[in-house]
């Protein structure tokens, strides 16, 4: 059931320029800001709690240099989200890798997001890239 929308809610622009694009933002603190406490994802099949989740993105702060995201769609209505965007990555062993990413997610009441689900299409990258989404 669709609730009313918060003053305030992420989007997943804003989650990931903080999770992986912003150089001395501490990972808990960029988690806490777009991420409830008992937020769960799944990524090409797999499911992920909160705590798999930044294990997951710390493993990705160790090889990701920099980045950019372009929301190519995105729709909220009430307590739901999707969207479509590409994630462009230049890694620091200095390959890139450029990801297509279909998303559909839930918003807890106070605005972050509860639940992802999403499937990723790598676009250019190594074959060892294809499981970045959920590398660890």
């Amino acid at each position: 059931m669709a609730t009313s929308a918060p003053a305030a809610r992420t989007n997943i622009a804003a989650a990931l320029t903080d999770l992986l694009l912003t150089p001395g933002l501490e990972l808990t603190e960029a988690v806490d800001r777009h991420f409830a406490p008992d937020y769960r994802q799944r990524t090409d099949g797999r499911w992920d709690d909160r705590g798999e989740f930044m294990a997951h993105i710390a493993h990705l702060r160790t090889i990701v240099a920099s980045g950019s995201v372009q929301v190519l769609d995105e729709l909220a209505q009430g307590d739901r989200y999707a969207d479509r965007h590409i994630i462009d990555v230049a890694k620091a062993d200095g390959s890139t890798v450029r990801t297509e990413v279909y998303l559909f997610g839930e918003f807890a009441p106070d605005g972050r997001f509860r639940r992802i689900e999403e499937t990723t299409l790598m676009i250019e990258g190594a074959d060892a890239d294809r499981n970045l989404g959920s590398a660890r």
